[in-house]
């Protein structure tokens, strides 16, 4: 039985009726040769990460990260178990993200701990806390946006940061028998906190040797001498006059530094022998696969080095280089803070929707972000710093997203690039392509891998702005 024939295949070409005269474009084409363009694809970025990082080669596969003895505990973020609006708990896990906690590993002290924590609304603009009151109680923030200000020389409010959701607040009153507030705290929009008593927790932590240990341990570190960076302190001497006997000392190093294994990407590109065989001309059809192939991998490397949870930087910022806007949408102000916390800021990486939103506050107020030259691309910048676009930094469902800001480098003790080369079969640097051979069904199979890493070098390498907001804000 014959195929029914479209209408549109069999409907005629007007030029091709019985009155034509000369040669229709439709018989023509059975002659010519069509211009054809190579394969195209959406999906390719200017993968500004990948183009400005450092890169280091790695020859034994692990990039081991030497520092200085660090004393102060850095802070990190809690996480809770929410169940309804008056049943939230703390996961007792993450209260080791508190600078006291970290390292204890008593689960069922933890469990106790975080069972004693009380669920509290609070209203916009209610102080939480005042500076110069004695501590009561300490805090862990749920959800919500808090202001910590104090008084300055004159009377006037001063902005000291902004807290937001997993932040603590009150540990830092441990070592201290009449623990006083430093600031004030106030909600800036309406919140939830977990709120502990700490006559309750000093009682139970005097009932509990392990935790007791601990918090004497985390009291002792604190006093030790240490520089602006927490650091184990060297004793030095300046200004002196005469024969004084100079301090003596040594550099203490970190005895488990952190080391970084190549990650990789990989995957399998098949052609079929026919295609690869009678197909190639004017292009090689296997090439085009595989130029197509590279192009999805370093995509895909480009989101691991932002977003892998082991090394990329949404995850290992450490948590003292993070800060919150004031208000929401990144204004210059939340920008020249993110800018303040690091020496030699190279760039920043913004969601291209965070870019447009900035420059929004910029117009606001009158400012025009100027722009420099990266590569032979004129890209904007603020304060000379440039704001390079990266759609891999993810947009929350609650439209808000990160800036990040980064130092780069070896030599300025920034962030890096870690990938091999030389690696066999390469055919780009730290990616190989290796033929797998040819199965029963004619088709060949060539392994593609692309081996990579990042580092941060020292924790204020890297910055983010967290809670971008990304929508329109009403005048």
């Amino acid at each position: 039985m014959t195929a029914p024939v479209s209408s549109a295949e069999s409907a005629p070409d007007p030029a091709d009726g019985p009155h034509c005269t000369s040669l229709s474009t439709r018989a023509a084409r059975q002659l010519a040769t069509t211009t054809k363009s190579a394969p195209q694809m959406q999906a390719i970025t200017s993968r500004w990460l990948l183009r400005m990082l450092p890169w280091v080669d790695v020859k034994g596969g692990t990039y081991r990260v030497n520092r200085r003895l660090q004393l102060r505990v850095g802070r990190g973020r809690v996480q809770f178990d929410q169940n309804g609006a008056d049943d939230v708990k703390v996961i007792p896990e993450t209260l080791t993200e508190l600078p006291a906690l970290r390292g204890y590993s008593d689960l069922a002290a933890l469990r106790e701990i975080s069972q004693r924590f009380r669920v509290r609304e609070v209203r916009a603009g209610q102080v939480l806390v005042d500076a110069g009151q004695p501590v009561t109680e300490a805090y862990l923030v749920v959800h919500g946006r808090f202001t910590r200000y104090t008084t300055g020389k004159y009377g006037e409010e001063e902005v000291l940061g902004v807290i937001a959701d997993g932040d603590g607040l009150g540990d830092e009153a441990i070592g201290h028998a009449d623990p006083l507030w430093l600031s004030s705290v106030r909600a800036e929009t309406a919140a939830v906190v977990l709120a502990l008593n700490w006559d309750t927790l000093m009682a139970f932590v005097d009932r509990t040797p392990s935790l007791r240990s601990q918090f004497d341990a985390f009291t002792d570190r604190q006093s030790k001498p240490m520089n602006r960076k927490g650091e184990a302190d060297v004793p030095l001497e300046a200004g002196h006059v005469g024969e004084l006997t100079l301090p003596g000392g040594f550099v203490d190093y970190d005895l488990a530094p952190r080391e970084y294994e190549l990650s990789l990407t990989q995957t399998v590109l098949r052609v079929h022998t026919r295609v690869a065989d009678l197909y190639n001309h004017p292009m090689d059809q296997t090439e085009q696969q595989l130029r197509l192939i590279i192009e999805e991998i370093r995509e895909r490397q480009e989101w691991e080095l932002v977003n892998n949870r082991e090394f990329g930087l949404l995850h290992n910022v450490d948590y003292g280089q993070r800060v919150s806007t004031f208000s929401g949408p990144p204004t210059p102000d939340d920008m020249d803070e993110l800018l303040s916390m690091r020496r030699r800021t190279r760039m920043f990486l913004a969601h291209p929707k965070a870019i447009a939103a900035f420059f929004r506050q910029c117009n606001r107020r009158g400012l025009a972000p100027g722009t420099v030259t990266v590569g032979g691309h004129e890209v904007p910048a603020w304060r000379g710093v440039p704001l390079l676009p990266c759609g891999k930094i993810p947009i929350s469902a609650q439209h808000t997203t990160s800036i990040i800001a980064l130092r780069t480098g070896e030599k300025d003790q920034g962030v890096i690039g870690l990938h091999q080369t030389g690696i066999p079969e390469e055919y780009e640097p730290s990616l190989n392509v290796r033929f797998m051979g040819i199965d029963t069904t004619a088709i060949m199979s060539y392994l593609v891998t692309a081996y990579y890493s990042m580092a941060v070098l020292v924790p204020d390498a890297a910055g983010i702005l967290e809670n971008v907001q990304i929508g329109w804000m009403p005048e």
